[in-house]
């Protein structure tokens, strides 16, 4: 089955940090871009980070300085470490992977971050 696994989501107080994970199984092809959006609340989905199979990195505005996205060696897994969290950062967060040919997405993972 091709899917995205994603981990790492809870609850955390306002300045803490925390590390999401997103592996993609079941499929072969070369991820060639992966990354994570987020959906709070009402709102539409919105792009937080993605990286390239190059390691090219590209950030929303809200989360440069505080966000860091990486992928793992095997090219098929893509992390998200988080610091300095806001309340405003609160959402459902999800993985999405491209590659030739399609588009996956995770089954989303809820980041709260309480004042």
């Amino acid at each position: 089955q091709v899917q995205l696994v994603e981990s790492g989501g809870g609850l955390v107080q306002a300045g803490g940090s925390l590390r999401l994970s997103c592996a993609a199984s079941g499929i072969r092809l070369p991820m060639n871009v992966m990354g994570w959006y987020r959906q709070a609340p009402g709102k539409q989905r919105d792009l937080v980070a993605t990286i390239t199979s190059g390691r090219s990195t590209n950030y929303a505005d809200s989360v440069k300085g505080r966000f860091t996205v990486s992928r793992g060696n095997a090219l098929n897994t893509v992390y998200l470490q988080m610091n300095s969290l806001k309340v405003e950062d609160t959402a459902v967060y999800y993985c999405n992977a491209q590659f030739i040919g399609g588009n996956l997405w995770g089954q989303g993972t809820q980041v709260t971050v309480s004042s």
